[in-house]
């Protein structure tokens, strides 16, 4: 058997860096204490989410990953704490910026870091303005206590990306995320469909999925996001194992059995009753006249 505990958790940002980064290191603390040998932050906890605006002083927040300027107190974090700890940040590529994630192993090192692939562009959530397109490929991790898939937010609507990370040996799904109301419509309420997307490509691929949110108001210049929280842990078959609320700083964890999982894969046939050559159509944007 491979026991491995899991965590997610959730916080509210402000404009004090600095108290970001310490609430994320007091709630990684929290879930290491819990048991949790894996913990998830949120998508960009060290700052509000800026991309609420199109304000070109807000790309002076991204830090270049060589040299990164806090970066390396997670690693010590993961280290210490011997957890496994995917970080997400802004980083500065050139002449282009990336919504990228480091991962850290329970040593410490950095096994390397993963560049988000889709980029979304609405009202209040403008990445476009920041972000290129990821150019790393969605990636897999070799870490202490099995291997994981990390994607990044707006990723956990696309089941390829999830199917490719599970296609590449991932074991567990990971998604950091920063999602809550829409500033042009408050009748909408995305947070249902935002955890059955997820809790689908959980049961698709047979593995544990874990996605942490933030929470809090955060008001920008044309607008305000409430971010719904609602953290989860999903298992093989799709199932809520647990849930944080809607607003309030929470950890949770859940246990799995790596062995039992991968078992459990082998004897459904869902890998192995593929049709690749069938699939040609998903590498295409659009089919013409119904061909």
């Amino acid at each position: 058997m491979r026991k491995v505990v899991v965590a997610a958790t959730q916080m509210a940002a402000s404009w004090d860096i600095e108290a970001n980064l310490a609430e994320a290191e007091r709630t990684v603390r929290e879930a290491a204490h819990a048991g949790a040998n894996i913990v998830l932050l949120q998508e960009l906890f060290a700052t509000p989410y800026f991309c609420i605006d199109q304000n070109p002083a807000h790309l002076a927040l991204a830090q270049p990953y060589k040299g990164h300027p806090w970066l390396g107190r997670f690693a010590a974090l993961a280290r210490e704490l011997g957890v496994v700890l995917p970080v997400s940040f802004f980083e500065r590529a050139g002449e282009t910026q990336f919504n990228s994630i480091v991962i850290f192993d329970a040593d410490g090192k950095a096994l390397g870091l993963y560049r988000k692939s889709h980029i979304p562009d609405g009202p209040g959530y403008t990445e476009k303005y920041y972000f290129s397109p990821g150019d790393t490929g969605f990636k897999v991790w070799d870490t202490a206590y099995g291997r994981i898939g990390v994607a990044i937010c707006w990723d956990q609507w696309f089941p390829e990306c999830a199917r490719a990370m599970a296609l590449a040996g991932a074991e567990i799904l990971l998604y950091p995320t920063a999602i809550g109301s829409e500033p042009h419509d408050a009748s909408i309420d995305s947070r249902t469909h935002w955890q059955n997307v997820q809790r689908g490509h959980a049961a698709a691929n047979l593995m544990p999925l874990v996605a942490s949110n933030r929470v809090g108001t955060e008001t920008g210049e044309t607008g305000a996001i409430t971010f719904y929280g609602s953290s989860f842990i999903a298992g093989p078959d799709g199932e809520k194992i647990v849930e944080c609320n809607r607003a309030e700083t929470a950890i949770i964890t859940a246990e799995f059995d790596l062995d039992a999982l991968a078992f459990k894969r082998r004897a459904w046939g869902v890998f192995r009753d593929r049709r690749p050559e069938r699939y040609g159509v998903i590498t295409q944007y659009a089919i013409q006249d119904g061909n």
